[in-house]
């Protein structure tokens, strides 16, 4: 998948994906080890995924479009490690926030 991967786009200075949909980060919920992985307080009360602050994931820190980060990266969700730099997820979320493409 590396192979792909757009590395003109920095994800730690973007995040927009991160903050693009409180419906985006769903859980795969592939095995209930990734969820067992993920602090309880992130995780929405359905357990369908990513716990949100409006549309940004709680776990995402820092500010859109400056400088961001994930709180919980060595476990992060499925879902999350499948959006790419530069992927068709990626460019919807940063043209959402106004972030050059």
């Amino acid at each position: 998948m590396t192979a792909d991967l757009d590395m003109s786009f920095d994800c730690q200075s973007c995040g927009a994906c991160c903050a693009y949909s409180s419906d985006w980060p769903r859980f795969s919920l592939e095995t209930d080890e990734e969820l067992d992985r993920i602090p309880a307080e992130l995780v929405a009360e359905d357990l369908s995924g990513m716990r949100c602050d409006g549309e940004r994931c709680a776990a995402l820190t820092g500010v859109v479009g400056q400088r961001t980060g994930c709180g919980i990266y060595p476990v992060r969700p499925h879902v999350c490690r499948t959006c790419q730099p530069g992927d068709e997820e990626c460019l919807m979320a940063r043209a959402a926030h106004g972030l050059v493409i």
